[in-house]
């Protein structure tokens, strides 16, 4: 029998034993991992130490000295590296063959680091202070040698999994879908021990699909068979309530070293960037998020700082020779300004160059069709071409907007089409961006119909569930290429 007692204004439950659980106002759940802590330790530190130490042995290897530039520049790289390089995935499973390799993150990382350690040398004018030959040594060969560091990280795990006298094991409480997915992350991981099997209340003949030999037995042989096996980890694939077969369980498993885990079906729902956090000490499920929380915020907006800066550089001269061309052509601006859609629904003004011979900016504006009488011959040049965008980039460097994203939306069209499209305003929990996923897979233009703006926005919408820098590297390069064959521009 169990009852509720009151402390404090926190309800806690009490046991028939006469035992109750001590409740502190100031109990926290922190974010941890299961990992050893020499893994642990390896994996946060293991890529920055990498790419210092590929400089410095390629320092040493041309028989350059190691001066203070040098070290300087190793300390700056492992700061840089130590944000945006991701730390190592043990998972080896999707890691097999030359096409794998070539699609590893961090080449595109890497990339990022190397733009900001260039603009910086720019910036203060030291690069006359370092051997091109060194640099770019060792800017091509770091990829390879972080990718060969960490498959010798992974056989390291494995390693420390199975030394020791009590091998690492594992069981799963619930054959559902859930504890299934999770079985086959533990079995691509050697690194975590063995996976034993599962436990359930249901007989075999119940489970189609599962191997009998997997079925341990039920929930209520679970705290015998770990402490005969010496089991490690115990994960629990039920709803995460206080219902008695939970609760006996947990009572039953006080009498074992094992450590429990509870893993929610995030699954269930329609996810986005779905994630773990905690608020000030409270666990939180993110079932809707934007990918730029944390350091991916921090990666996405150095990146668009750093592209759109050296972008600016080079083509300035271009900015300025359009400008003048717009002005000769017809009479008005050079530059348009036109309200849209930000971050999190905010108005905000985005540039681009006049192509047309009215400026609309109202509660109705018509977009633009094929052989638009309003559209001058040389602004069908830059819309056909899209540098009538390229003002955009002081929206980057502005904070207003990215260089990849969903494309902003006049106002008027986003209160039109968020009434009859789904999930239409979650697309604004990123940035605009210049050139997005959608515009890349042919959804550039007019959107005469509902279903054509239904297809974007779904593009859209994949982009915040899958993005990566080495997606939008992968959409700027698509959408150089579309410029000089995309139907759609006009």
């Amino acid at each position: 029998m169990r009852e509720s007692i009151q402390l404090k204004g926190i309800r806690a439950p009490a046991y028939s034993s006469g035992v109750t659980r001590p409740v502190s106002r100031i109990d926290r759940i922190q974010r941890g991992t299961s990992e050893p802590p020499s893994v642990a330790l390896l994996r946060h530190i293991l890529n920055p130490t990498v790419i210092v130490a590929t400089l410095l042995l390629t320092v040493i290897a041309y028989g350059a000295p190691l001066s203070q530039q040098y070290l300087a520049l190793a300390a700056l790289a492992f700061l840089i590296s130590a944000q945006v390089v991701s730390d190592p995935v043990l998972d080896s499973s999707g890691n097999r063959g030359i096409s794998m390799l070539l699609k590893h993150r961090i080449f595109s990382e890497w990339l990022l680091v190397s733009a900001a350690l260039l603009l910086l040398a720019f910036a203060l004018k030291v690069t006359e202070l370092f051997s091109r030959r060194v640099i770019l040594t060792w800017f091509a060969i770091t990829p390879f040698v972080v990718v060969a560091a960490q498959v010798g990280f992974r056989r390291y795990a494995a390693f420390s999994a199975l030394r020791g006298k009590i091998l690492q094991s594992h069981v799963i409480v619930g054959a559902n879908d859930v504890g299934a997915r999770l079985a086959r992350r533990l079995r691509a991981n050697p690194h975590l021990g063995t996976f034993r099997g599962y436990f359930d209340d249901r007989h075999s003949e119940r489970l189609p699909g599962l191997p009998e030999e997997q079925l341990l037995g039920g929930t209520t042989d679970i705290a015998n068979y770990v402490r005969l096996n010496s089991v490690s980890s115990i994960y629990i694939c039920l709803p995460m309530r206080p219902d008695e077969r939970v609760m006996r369980l947990l009572e039953d498993l006080k009498d074992t070293t094992a450590s429990v885990y509870f893993v929610p079906d995030l699954y269930a729902f329609d996810t986005m960037q779905a994630q773990v956090c905690d608020l000030d000490g409270i666990p939180l499920f993110a079932v809707r998020e934007t990918p730029f929380s944390g350091m991916n915020g921090v990666l996405k907006r150095g990146s668009d700082i750093v592209f759109a800066t050296m972008a600016l550089a080079v083509i300035w001269p271009v900015l300025l020779a359009i400008a003048i061309g717009v002005r000769m052509s017809s009479p008005g601006p050079s530059l348009f300004r036109q309200r849209r859609y930000g971050l999190y629904g905010e108005s905000i003004s985005v540039y681009k160059f006049r192509t047309m011979r009215v400026c609309e900016d109202g509660h109705t504006i018509t977009q633009a069709q094929r052989n638009d009488p309003r559209v001058t011959p040389f602004g069908s040049f830059l819309r056909r071409t899209s540098l009538d965008e390229l003002p955009q980039l002081f929206n980057v460097l502005g904070g207003t907007m990215s260089l990849v994203g969903p494309r902003p939306h006049a106002v008027s069209h986003n209160e039109e089409y968020r009434k009859v499209i789904a999930g239409y305003m979650l697309r604004h929990k990123v940035r605009p961006g210049i050139t997005g996923w959608a515009q890349v897979n042919g959804y550039r233009g007019e959107t005469e119909t509902v279903e054509k703006m239904q297809r974007r926005v779904e593009y859209d919408l994949d982009y915040l569930r899958n993005w990566s820098l080495r997606l939008d590297l992968n959409i700027i390069f698509r959408t150089a290429l579309l410029v000089l064959r995309d139907h759609n521009a006009y």
